[in-house]
């Protein structure tokens, strides 16, 4: 079953992988390796360095086509005033001369459940962060935010900047199933902002990939490999 990871990877450009725990990359080389001879196209990857508050810590991992995507910068964003962040964003922009949009930045999070309307919120920091810094606002920030059910209920929604920002649209809806697991949760997100990245995206693109269908898997294979769907989008070829 672990063998279909690489095929799932396959099928994107641009990947990021959350919850690596690979100091060593050992794992992360496994699967690059397994990747690289499974598919016709050469893959690279970008890992931030181990992130957490505590003794767990966990990585961001981005996978990309070497023909496709290029990385450009990166950086990490570390608002010691407001330490929000369970793992903070590990911020990386990209080009491509194959996408109506040449350039954009990627904000992964991996939010902290009991914390996630917080972390959510202080995404609009970022956002702010990265117009300052870099000039742009073609970013698309996604990950598992823990967006759903009881972490962050209707009520909450108000109160989250992110959310009510002109500028981006919230590409995968509250009524999404990013699970595998039998809860039915928007846990995972997309959300795309600026008007050159969000007019560059596919209408109708947006969507949870769920592996279990596709390849017909038992319930125990399908958690085998993830206990999440990956979330994507297609952005317009040039």
């Amino acid at each position: 079953v672990l063998g279909l990871s690489p095929q799932i990877v396959s099928e994107y450009d641009l990947m990021l992988v959350q919850e690596v725990r690979d100091s060593d990359l050992s794992a992360v080389k496994k699967l690059m390796d397994q990747l690289n001879n499974a598919s016709p196209h050469t893959y690279s990857f970008l890992v931030s360095k181990p992130l957490g508050q505590s003794t767990y810590k966990e990585q961001y991992l981005f996978i990309y086509r070497l023909a496709m995507v290029s990385v450009l910068e990166s950086y990490y964003y570390n608002n010691v005033k407001a330490n929000v962040f369970s793992r903070e964003p590990f911020i990386v922009k990209f080009s491509s001369p194959h996408t109506q949009v040449k350039e954009f930045v990627l904000v992964p999070l991996h939010a902290d459940p009991n914390n996630a309307v917080a972390e959510i919120d202080a995404l609009y920091d970022v956002y702010m962060d990265i117009v300052s810094k870099w000039a742009t606002n073609d970013i698309l920030l996604l990950g598992d935010f823990n967006a759903g059910c009881s972490y962050v209920p209707p009520s909450a929604w108000p109160t989250i900047r992110l959310r009510s920002l002109g500028a981006c649209e919230w590409l995968i809806p509250d009524s999404a199933d990013t699970t595998v697991t039998l809860t039915d949760c928007a846990y995972d997100r997309i959300v795309a902002c600026g008007s050159a990245l969000t007019s560059a995206v596919e209408p109708g693109s947006a969507a949870v990939n769920n592996f279990q269908e596709t390849f017909r898997l038992q319930y125990k294979d399908a958690l085998a490999i993830s206990d999440h769907f990956p979330v994507e989008v297609t952005l317009r070829a040039r």
